[in-house]
């Protein structure tokens, strides 16, 4: 549970510094867009579960990402979300120093604990630079998260990189031997301790290494557009010249270009994907280069709806502090957790009619679509041939829950919405389809625990892991999925879910994948939901015991602890 910061527990020997461009915690708190934040938020939270020695750094966005509104056609509208810190964080006193553009912009911080379950603690600073003593320019850098240009974009990740590094010298935080870069937009940090490491003395090549042997990077993006990249222009702007040769001289402003991801593999002992099929990706972009594979999960406690946490703590008692006591939900009463399930989905459905006012049937199989609006993730596959849908959805049996939001500037993930919004016209009542804006962690929890399936349908292999899957089957409901990222390692074909296409012959274009997931539709999920509830019933069991108790973060914590930190802490065997 976040908390403000009492000054008596200030004191905090940490061992990792873990860096990332978002962090969700909580929807009051908008500090993150999407799947990146969230895993970030999970993973920090379970490291405060295990005790693990570890300190954390981000950006505090004054305007957070943006508020979603959807008009009648579908069109999105982006809506500035205005919060105050204060009200969540301690504002610090401590005030650093970036060298930007050739000046120096202050930079401050705001710091937040999260409290384990056992009472310990990982800080949180979020930096900040709307400061009195910058020029108004600078100080709206921290305004919004993935706002502005690459200009504006390799400014934020400057005060990320360099001005977290500098905020843990101030704090004193002077027991750090491993930094984690959570993606590359914190692999600057690499060029802060390497210019540390040289004004102690140490030769370049030596200062280089000594940066290697203290730093680890996780990539999470398999498109090669993910990874971010700025012009030599842009480096020396915003870096200036003696830094920007520095980059040059260790071989990263390749073409002149500076590649994050290059830089941060560059300057790391240790690399890894987020899941296995991610890593062999990872490493056919990344040639030569080692690449470990730590498959992503969720945070057990925080995603099992209210109703499946009291079935666990009847009949699983522990599972709070070990998420591998899911591994006995295979002998879960089955009435029960139909009934924790009804309870779910109830609480689902109230949401849509209080932001819909639309009543949908709790007897209804409601599918449930919850995805970023981006080409890739494929989220209109569903509806490609409408009359089949129609068909299998008929009499009024089948309704289909959509969320989620496209990037301000992805046209092309704007025209998927609309198209959303123009399907759920076309079908009308047979098929009730209730696209639900402003996708944020509240109504996430509530359609991954009330869906009575999850769907994805990602263009393979472009999904490096997903986690939403892993939150549905935290609460019993059993993914329906493309096989990519986390699901290839998750399926087995009718005992955890489905897969769409096979792991041999994924779907080649979107009209073979609709094709197959109209066929798992048509042919095996909603026979065995209607004709054998209690199959249906065994099945959401196993999405619980074995999937729920492998896919945490939980065990992605210790994984990280042992192979990538090389620690032995509480909780750890």
């Amino acid at each position: 549970m976040p908390t403000k910061t009492p000054a008596a527990r200030r004191a905090h020997k940490a061992a990792v510094a873990y860096f990332s461009m978002e962090i969700a915690l909580r929807d009051e708190l908008p500090t993150y867009s999407g799947g990146l934040g969230v895993l970030a938020g999970d993973f920090l939270r379970s490291a405060a579960d295990l005790g693990l020695p570890l300190v954390a750094v981000t950006l505090c966005y004054r305007h957070g990402y943006f508020r979603q509104r959807l008009d009648a056609e579908g069109g999105q509208h982006e809506e500035r979300v205005d919060w105050h810190p204060g009200d969540l964080l301690e504002r610090l006193g401590e005030t650093v120093s970036v060298h930007i553009e050739r000046h120096e912009v202050a930079v401050g911080a705001w710091r937040l604990d999260l409290e384990g379950i056992g009472g310990a603690v990982v800080p949180i600073y979020f930096l900040d630079t709307d400061l009195p003593e910058n020029t108004p320019a600078d100080r709206a850098i921290t305004d919004q998260l993935y706002g502005g240009d690459a200009h504006h974009r390799l400014r934020q990740e400057a005060v990320l990189g360099l001005g977290g590094v500098a905020l843990l010298d101030a704090l004193g935080h002077d027991a750090v031997t491993t930094f984690h870069m959570n993606e590359g937009h914190a692999a600057l940090l690499t060029l802060a301790l390497e210019e540390r490491a040289r004004a102690g003395g140490a030769a370049p090549a030596a200062a280089r290494d000594a940066v290697r042997a203290r730093c680890v990077f996780t990539t999470h993006t398999p498109v090669p557009a993910g990874h971010d990249r700025f012009s030599g222009r842009v480096v020396h702007k915003v870096l200036g010249a003696e830094r920007a040769s520095a980059l040059g001289a260790a071989g990263q402003l390749g073409g002149d270009e500076l590649n994050m991801s290059a830089l941060a593999i560059a300057g790391s002992r240790y690399v890894n994907a987020v899941s296995r099929r991610h890593g062999e990706v990872s490493r056919e972009m990344f040639p030569g280069v080692e690449i470990a594979a730590i498959t992503n999960g969720v945070h057990v406690a925080t995603w099992a709806a209210p109703s499946t946490a009291r079935l666990f703590d009847r009949h699983l008692p522990g599972w709070r502090h070990d998420s591998e006591v899911l591994r006995y939900a295979s002998g879960l009463p089955l009435d029960e957790l139909a009934a924790a399930h009804a309870t779910a989905k109830a609480a689902l459905l109230a949401e849509v009619a209080r932001r819909r006012r639309v009543a949908l049937d709790p007897g209804a199989f409601t599918i449930g679509l919850a995805r970023r609006a981006t080409r890739y993730k494929q989220i209109g596959m569903l509806f490609s041939d409408l009359e089949r849908l129609r068909a299998l959805g008929a009499p009024g049996r089948v309704q289909v829950l959509c969320a989620g939001k496209a990037h301000p500037r992805d046209e092309e993930g704007k025209d998927l919405l609309r198209a959303l919004v123009a399907a759920s016209a076309a079908l009308g009542d047979d098929v009730p389809v209730v696209v639900l804006e402003n996708y944020d962690l509240h109504l996430a929890g509530l359609l991954c625990a009330g869906s009575d399936v999850w769907l994805n349908t990602p263009q393979a292999p472009n999904e490096a892991s997903g986690t939403s899957g892993m939150k549905a089957a935290v609460n019993g409901v059993p993914s329906l999925s493309v096989l990519d990222g986390w699901w290839i390692e998750g399926w087995i074909e009718g005992v955890t879910g489905w897969a769409i296409g096979g792991l041999e012959h994924p779907p080649a274009d979107l009209a073979a994948g609709a094709a197959a997931l109209y066929d798992a539709l048509e042919k095996a999920v909603l026979p065995l939901y209607f004709s054998d509830p209690d199959g249906y019933g065994a099945l959401r069991r196993n999405a619980i015991a074995l999937n729920a108790s492998f896919f945490s973060t939980d065990r992605m914590a210790r994984e990280y602890a042992l192979a990538a930190y090389g620690l032995r802490a509480p909780g750890l065997s």
